[in-house]
């Protein structure tokens, strides 16, 4: 679990999942209720993402029920559903009041309904304990990206996505350019050797801003981070997992492996106009990724107002060069000239019809391999130096110990706790220690 896998098991076990034939069998425990054809599902994390996972089922050609939700916060639970509600979506909503659940605990009582697939869309912090609860329980998964936040969460899930091999559940990953044509043919022929071997990489998630959710009078500190999760590391991972992951994601496709090492470096100019008093996380950074063979991947990812904004990939090789979202120049150029579809709404496409089929694919390893490698990158940036992929693997800080045991009320965990003045802790490349 602490080595990156090789080539070879790297494009066995990803290569074919997004056409849902990865891993096919008959799915033990029927994916369909009561003996009909009716796929119930069950919403845990009703933010945007959620919600519009949820949407997207409803738009698949299967026989689909939404029968609960589950939010920290009911507010959140409500408007989900009340928006889920609408329109021709009416007769796929059978959610009664009392399978409508709130709290950080919430999730329990919803994986707990009867129901065949469990959507879970939560901050990455929580999903550990969240994905390994519904493996327990038998359930087929959707889970977005990140996976994890800290070494610990990626154990975990890894740990949960080998139960889940053994239950022959569905395990699909909110990494939604795998099901995408132009990504799926791009990589294929990258793959056959059209630009001969792969020497580098760049790949970049560089934009403006993003939200920010004021504090109000009434939140406790853990529902305030909670709530504004993406600036908390405990609980959203920083910018290079939450959304560069994508892009690494990519990079690793392409190479057929993971990293072994990764050095970095980023900062805070623009965050919060540098207030500590109001997010933890850097506003940019930059790896230099280092895989098994010695070849390299450069990462860019930013939210710096005024910059440059470029989100995409791009590979160099021994004999050619090649934008792996749809073209390649080399001894023969090619572009892609497939039909093009929206990822979010393939990836729920694949997965419904792989259910109605009666077949499965597991993704859980590379979401977590993925994920780990955003985790890899953050914590070189945060500490400017060196970092392995298999010591940080091992022994890597834990942001949220005791994360399963807590409640609206808790204390937020030491990593993520204001000092005296209010001040959040923020990392110090040279002082952090990825190990404390």
């Amino acid at each position: 679990m602490q080595t990156p896998p090789d080539r070879r098991s790297f494009l066995k076990t990803t290569t074919a999942a997004a056409a849902g034939a990865a891993l096919t069998s008959t799915i033990a425990r029927s994916a369909n209720a009561a003996g009909s054809d009716e796929i119930r599902f069950v919403l845990v994390g009703c933010g945007g993402r959620g919600t519009g996972a949820a949407a997207q089922i409803f738009n698949t050609k299967g026989n689909v029920k939404l029968v609960a939700v589950a939010d920290a916060f009911a507010a959140n639970a409500e408007r989900a559903l009340k928006s889920l509600s609408r329109g021709e979506n009416e007769s796929k909503v059978d959610v009664p009041p009392e399978q409508v659940f709130a709290g950080l605990d919430a999730y329990k009582a919803a994986i707990d309904v009867d129901a065949d697939l469990v959507i879970i869309a939560t901050p990455p912090g929580y999903k550990p304990q969240q994905f390994e609860y519904a493996v327990n329980k038998g359930r087929h998964i959707f889970m977005e990206k990140p996976v994890a936040t800290d070494a610990a969460g990626v154990r975990r899930v890894l740990a949960s996505v080998e139960e889940s091999k053994k239950k022959e559940l569905m395990v699909a990953i909110g990494l939604q350019r795998r099901h995408e044509p132009t990504y799926m043919e791009t990589i294929a022929r990258i793959h056959d050797g059209a630009i001969g071997d792969v020497i580098s990489q760049q790949v970049y998630w560089n934009g403006g801003g993003i939200w920010y959710r004021n504090r109000t009078a009434d939140q406790t500190e853990m529902a305030f981070q909670t709530n504004n999760w993406y600036h908390f590391n405990w609980v959203c991972g920083d910018q290079i997992c939450e959304q560069h992951i994508h892009n690494l994601d990519v990079g690793c496709w392409v190479k057929g492996m993971y990293p072994v090492e990764c050095n970095g470096m980023g900062g805070r100019e623009q965050r919060m106009g540098g207030d500590a008093s109001k997010s933890q996380i850097f506003d940019h950074t930059f790896c230099e990724y280092t895989f098994p063979d010695g070849t390299k991947m450069f990462s860019q990812g930013r939210h710096l107002a005024g910059g440059w904004n470029h989100v995409g990939e791009h590979v160099q090789g021994t004999k050619g060069t090649a934008n792996p979202g749809g073209w390649i120049k080399g001894e023969k150029d090619w572009e892609f000239s497939g039909k093009k579809v929206n990822g979010h709404q393939q990836e729920q496409h694949d997965l419904i019809e792989a259910l109605m089929r009666g077949e499965i694919y597991n993704e859980g390893e590379y979401g977590a391999h993925s994920t780990f490698t955003a985790i890899l990158g953050r914590e070189a940036c945060y500490s400017g130096k060196v970092v392995k992929w298999d010591e940080l693997l091992e022994t890597g800080t834990e942001l949220a110990p005791g994360i399963d045991d807590f409640t609206i009320d808790s204390e937020v965990p030491v990593s993520a706790r204001p000092d005296e003045n209010g001040l959040y802790p923020v990392p110090v490349p040279g002082k952090h220690n990825p190990f404390a």
